[in-house]
């Protein structure tokens, strides 16, 4: 039998599979001329997530909504985040039950004073029902108010989620469990907070990708938090983000990837003119004594759209 990984590097070690053999000749593809991922710098481990999106992702300028309109949506933005933060210091003594559906709300609410329309497809027999950990795929930190509108859950984000506009707002009530991915030494105890609070019938939403890719394209799911659900005994409830344009054809507008900053994707998303978001909600998938197994599970599932 072959030696088994330990530790932290087992539960981040990348999911290695062999080519498949092509039977017939390949159609020919158009060649990628986006940048190849970063080399790793002096703070970065080898297993340091790293993905090719960048400028070059992203639309050409096109004409967008007017600066009057950019001007409302964000005075509307400042009223609905200063109603979010009110709201939640009312709902606080609130059961559960209120206040996951206040957090649904205000969630829905953030993407509207944006200009961002929602769309949920729910493959669930019993939708809202169950508890357990969310993945989904990365595309943009709105990705955080998009899922907390199927589920308001604590969230595994970068430790500097809690700086970012329009996501502050709501995921500090939510509760951000946050990490700093270029630490090995703290996956330990970031693992062990999570299945804590999966005991506790909480949710958490990871981003197995480990960072944003721009929609087109998308990473490989890391399984290390995988482990929480199955050392949990939960459920994994797979999702999957899109972001699409007025035409209904995919967009990467709101993607945060390359050098963006916070405001440089928020500004895209003020601009845009009927942009939505669509979130397909697949089948709780439950756990399996192999994280890696139920990291391809899902990933496959997210993939299929």
């Amino acid at each position: 039998m072959p030696p088994t990984q330990s530790g932290a590097a087992a539960l981040l070690a990348p999911d290695h599979r062999g080519p498949a053999v092509a039977l017939v000749p390949p159609l020919p593809v158009e060649p990628d001329h986006r940048p190849e991922p970063r080399a790793c710098g002096p703070d970065q481990h080898s297993w340091y997530p790293l993905s090719p999106c960048g400028a070059d992702c992203l639309p050409g300028d096109h004409r967008g909504v007017g600066r009057v309109l950019v001007a409302y949506r964000i005075t509307r933005l400042l009223g609905v985040a200063a109603a979010v933060i009110l709201g939640g210091l009312m709902v606080m003594p609130a059961p559960r039950v209120v206040r996951r559906r206040y957090l649904r709300r205000a969630a829905r609410a953030l993407l509207s004073a944006i200009g961002v329309s929602v769309y949920i497809d729910d493959d669930r027999p019993f939708p809202g029902s169950a508890r357990g950990l969310v993945v989904a795929n990365h595309v943009s930190y709105l990705d955080i108010l998009a899922i907390a509108m199927v589920n308001p859950a604590h969230f595994v984000a970068k430790s500097d989620v809690a700086s970012m506009p329009v996501i502050a707002t709501l995921a500090n009530r939510l509760g951000v469990i946050t990490v700093d991915r270029g630490s090995l030494r703290a996956l330990p105890d970031i693992l062990a907070t999570t299945v804590e609070k999966l005991h506790r019938d909480s949710s958490v939403a990871v981003f197995p990708e480990g960072t944003t890719w721009c929609g087109r394209r998308s990473g490989s799911f890391r399984p290390a938090f995988f482990q929480a659900a199955v050392d949990a005994g939960v459920p994994v409830l797979p999702i999957r983000v899109r972001y699409t344009g007025p035409d209904g054809a995919l967009t990467t507008a709101p993607g945060f990837i390359g050098d963006d900053g916070p405001a440089d994707t928020l500004r895209r998303v003020l601009r845009m003119r009927g942009l939505t978001v669509q979130v397909r909600v697949h089948e709780l998938q439950l756990p399996a004594a192999d994280r890696r197994e139920l990291s391809r599970r899902c990933e496959a599932l997210i993939a299929q759209g």
